[in-house]
């Protein structure tokens, strides 16, 4: 791992993500920053464990129920356990996945790391989710434009400070897909609910980088205008969709869902008619 633009004396989002999912492509300088993030807010851990298991049970139901076989995520983070293609070939092997991210680590292991099935293919793209045109022209060389795609945008439209480019971008990347499409969206929050989540991104804001910008959970719906969103709607991660869970486990976990508090993370799917 030799990328100049490699910074480990600066904590990174995407690195502190993976110390919370217990990964191990981390540094002392993003452990010492979660640890500290999750002294403001001992919960903000869990965001990254629901964000997860939100991308698991969104694109299971959509590879099962949706007959989608196509993926377009963008904001990959670094590799752990049950990215996209995993789950969807694990169903569907013929499945395609292009993953977008702009951060060198997350493109040395994903080289490495995200490969597919033989009968289907794993493309991955070093480029900014603002550069619309360069992700949809290089995606079109693996994802056929005249089917539908999942376009997965998890944790990463947070990114975005301005809230008309964030919308624009989502939306220039809907208008380039055909009917029958979906967007798989998630977000962290803002809330009175949760004042020691915004003490917590303060404090990120101030010492990490990229810097993140929350949005309220009527915000975050407003991604899915034009769209028609699939139940339960735009909701705390931990709770979308856990009573259809695909396993014994997820269902026990399902169980517990009622006597679970919100997550900062929200997330929804929506269908393009």
């Amino acid at each position: 791992m030799s990328d100049s633009r490699i910074n480990t004396t600066q904590p990174h989002t995407a690195r502190i993500w993976n110390y919370w999912l217990g990964g191990k492509d981390n540094y002392a300088v993003d452990q010492a920053a979660g640890d500290q993030i999750r002294a403001l807010h001992p919960g903000i851990g869990d965001y990254a464990l629901a964000d997860r298991q939100f991308l698991g049970r969104a694109v299971s139901h959509l590879v099962t129920e949706c007959g989608i076989r196509q993926f377009l995520d963008i904001g990959t983070g670094l590799p752990t356990a049950d990215n996209t293609h995993e789950v969807a070939q694990r169903i569907a092997p013929e499945s395609r996945v292009v993953y977008v991210d702009n951060d060198p680590l997350v493109l040395t292991h994903a080289r490495a790391l995200l490969t597919s099935t033989p009968e289907g293919r794993t493309d991955y793209l070093d480029e900014d989710l603002r550069n619309v045109d360069a992700i949809l022209e290089h995606a079109s060389k693996t994802l056929d434009f005249e089917r539908p795609i999942a376009l997965m945008l998890l944790g990463v439209v947070i990114f975005i400070g301005d809230d008309s480019e964030a919308y624009g971008i989502v939306r220039r990347l809907l208008d380039a897909l055909p009917a029958g499409s979906h967007l798989v969206l998630s977000h962290t929050i803002t809330s009175p609910e949760m004042p020691d989540v915004d003490e917590a991104v303060a404090f990120w804001n101030e010492n990490g980088t990229p810097k993140l910008t929350q949005r309220t959970p009527e915000q975050v719906t407003g991604f899915f205008e034009g769209l028609e969103l699939l139940d339960p709607g735009v909701v705390s991660c931990n709770r979308w969709r856990t009573g259809s869970a695909e396993n014994a486990a997820d269902a026990a976990d399902a169980a517990d869902t009622e006597d679970t508090e919100d997550v900062a993370m929200f997330g929804g799917v929506g269908v393009k008619r």
